[in-house]
């Protein structure tokens, strides 16, 4: 339950040389830290915290801006803004942008949190436009789940349909080749990650994930008690040479490293295949979005250079929607037995009626004429994205040869640019929070999946305006 509106001595001053901004966010910024703001307490509206202290409105919402990018406070629609989880003692979630109303990663736009800058243009990365699935082939598969009665218990392998539909789906789209012993149905990449770290490794395990990377795997691996080794990578993905001998396993995101786009050259995925059969360790393939290529077909995936020592994750998430919460992995048959025996007995597994919904998106065909669409979708926006981008000052874009993301180095803070962006009604993200150790790249990751191409334009335009000064 949302407290009473906060109140704070805050104090402008117009003789201090520092900007009244400024000095709105570092008063905020402290009561934060030293505990005088509490998760869940509501700050005061823009318009009423301006005419207190005599202050332009900009000024309270620049400084909110700045705290949103931050990821010390948050908006919910038509409430107000509020002090976010876990804000005491530094940032919830550092660099994100929060968003007010949304559910998962569902959604084009919202209101804009009390700023009163009107509508939200959605740049942050891993949201799939979910407007673009066909309403018709949508119902069709929730017919055929809903005319399917009820499982008396669920089969924590998943559906036998479902998996067999799967087989030949990931045999045509990524090119892996399994049988259905070797497949278990999760509820998506958090939840085949948390089976793996439940079922192969202890707490106290050295696990390897990309420096910069996917934040939502270290947690999930620090949440079982295991230690988490960033690995360095750079343009080319990660880099093999630099991996420890004393690794149990290794996530990575070889045909397109999240978040820098990098992808895993053959010499490298032959290297490290031999690392791995070397030192005993298990290599996590984290295929989040390999059917999203614009250059070349899509690479073919790492499992399929030594599936003894690959596991294979892939998603509905990012093809077509959070929403159904189905995802997959694909390991050797004892692994898999391994897997699915701990989703059982941990309750872990996908709903039932989405399992069979997917099912009857693969065997229509939809899902895969969904992806084709999507693919020149998200062209279309992607190029329109690099036009406004890629020249004149903006900064260095990379990572677009593929997926729904790119990077865009920048000179000036990244954090200030996400603020100012935020307070124009663009969402974006910054680098810093796929960082676990030091910061050592400036620059913002934005997506263009969330948001119809007039709109991708106009919040690039605004990115642009203020990079360029």
């Amino acid at each position: 339950m949302a407290r009473g509106t906060v109140e704070l001595p805050l104090t402008a001053d117009r003789a201090d040389q520092g900007s009244l901004t400024s000095q709105l966010v570092d008063q905020l910024r402290e009561a934060l830290v030293d505990g005088r703001l509490a998760t869940g307490e509501r700050l005061p509206a823009t318009r009423a915290l301006a005419d207190l202290l005599g202050v332009s409105r900009t000024v309270v919402t620049g400084a909110y801006a700045q705290l949103f990018a931050e990821g010390w406070i948050e908006g919910r629609h038509g409430s107000g803004t509020y002090v976010a989880g876990g804000a005491q003692g530094g940032p919830a979630v550092p660099a994100v942008l929060p968003l007010a109303g949304r559910d998962g990663a569902d959604g084009a736009q919202a209101r804009l949190p009390s700023t009163g800058t009107g509508t939200l243009i959605e740049l942050r990365p891993g949201i799939a436009w979910t407007e673009g699935i066909d309403p018709a082939a949508w119902r069709r598969a929730w017919r055929s789940a809903g005319a399917q009665p009820p499982a008396r218990a669920s089969d924590p392998r998943g559906n036998d349909d479902l998996r067999g539909a799967l087989v030949g789906y990931l045999r045509r789209s990524r090119g892996v080749r399994c049988c259905a012993d070797q497949l278990v149905v999760t509820r998506g990449v958090a939840g085949s990650l948390g089976l793996i770290a439940a079922a192969l490794l202890r707490p106290g395990d050295r696990v390897g994930v990309e420096e910069p990377g996917y934040p939502t795997a270290r947690t999930v691996f620090a949440a079982h008690g295991i230690r988490v080794v960033p690995c360095p990578v750079d343009e080319g993905g990660l880099v093999v040479d630099a991996l420890p001998d004393d690794l149990r396993l290794v996530y990575l995101t070889p045909a397109h490293q999240y978040p820098l786009g990098g992808r895993l050259p053959v010499p490298r995925r032959q290297a490290l295949i031999s690392w791995a059969r070397a030192t005993g360790a298990l290599l996590v393939e984290d295929d989040y979005d390999g059917e999203f290529r614009y250059d070349v077909s899509p690479l073919p995936a790492l499992f399929g250079l030594d599936p003894e020592v690959v596991v294979y994750l892939g998603t509905t998430t990012k093809i077509l929607t959070p929403a159904l919460r189905v995802g997959w992995l694909v390991a050797r048959p004892d692994l898999a037995a391994r897997l699915a025996d701990t989703g059982a007995n941990l309750g872990e597994w996908a709903a039932g009626p989405a399992q069979r919904a997917v099912f009857t998106l693969i065997t229509t065909g939809d899902l895969e004429r969904h992806i084709r669409r999507m693919r020149h979708g998200y062209a279309r926006r992607r190029v329109a994205m690099a036009a406004v981008l890629g020249g004149g000052g903006a900064g260095r874009l990379s990572g677009d040869e593929a997926g729904m993301h790119m990077v865009l180095e920048t000179s000036q803070p990244a954090g200030q640019v996400a603020g100012a962006a935020w307070a124009n009604g663009v969402a974006v993200s910054t680098l810093e929070r796929y960082f676990a150790g030091p910061v050592t790249r400036n620059g913002l990751v934005l997506g263009y999946g969330g948001a119809a191409l007039p709109d991708v334009v106009r919040g690039c335009e605004v990115l642009a305006q203020i990079l360029r000064g």
